[in-house]
């Protein structure tokens, strides 16, 4: 709980909560992170409906095969109907920013096989423009420093996070600084830049629907408006 009084983890579970409604019969596609560790402990409930599951980390994967939900290959699986992931920030036009766990590049890869994008947060990961929260980056090791120079030369600050390494075997630049008011544009200029696996902004495939836990409930948003 913060101190103004806002329980944000039981925030967080009433959007997991919800998203229980967009599950079918089928395999999903199953993201990472503390919101998405909700999700995945509420599916318990609707185990029948869940034929197994596309994963996005391997702490996913260990949570979801602790349920007994199989954990399947996306090369096997092939198109997903559904796939729930949280965010670190998201705006109105559900862009978002991810990869403060680190699983950026497997979550956009899964977000892009699927018809349906479902991301679940509580309310404080709303915002007007991206780029609060430091954006991440998936780099190869060995570009680190021509990736950091051309960060730079956009305006932002680049810290290496030290001590991790993705579960593709590479690292990530977390990016202070960026003020993100063209996320397409700028997701695309950044895809440019040799070396980079994944950027962390989620533009060019958005949610299609975005799952906000409030203090007044679930708010709904979409890519048609805001229900």
């Amino acid at each position: 709980m913060d101190p103004g009084g806002i329980d944000y983890n039981e925030l967080k579970r009433q959007a997991a909560r919800a998203a229980l409604q967009f599950v079918e019969d089928g395999v999903i596609g199953v993201g990472t992170g503390s919101t998405v560790n909700h999700f995945i402990d509420l599916l318990a409930q609707v185990k029948d409906r869940v034929q197994g599951a596309v994963s996005s980390s391997q702490a996913s994967s260990l949570r979801l095969e602790a349920l007994g939900i199989p954990v399947l290959d996306l090369n096997e699986v092939g198109w997903l109907d559904l796939y729930v992931d949280g965010a670190d920030e998201a705006n109105r036009r559900l862009e978002l920013i991810k990869g403060g766990g680190g699983a950026l590049t497997r979550e956009k890869i899964v977000a892009a096989a699927s018809r349906r994008f479902v991301c679940i947060a509580d309310e404080s990961k709303l915002v007007e423009e991206l780029g609060r929260f430091p954006l991440p980056i998936e780099i190869i090791p060995m570009a680190r420093s021509l990736i950091t120079a051309k960060l730079q030369e956009l305006g932002g600050r680049p810290q290496l996070r030290q001590g991790f390494v993705t579960d593709n075997g590479n690292q990530i630049l977390d990016v202070h600084g960026l003020h993100i008011n063209d996320p397409v544009g700028l997701e695309k200029e950044l895809n440019n830049i040799p070396g980079v696996v994944c950027v962390g902004i989620f533009a060019l495939r958005p949610a299609d629907v975005l799952l906000l836990g409030t203090t007044e409930g679930v708010r709904v948003l979409s890519r048609e408006g805001a229900a």
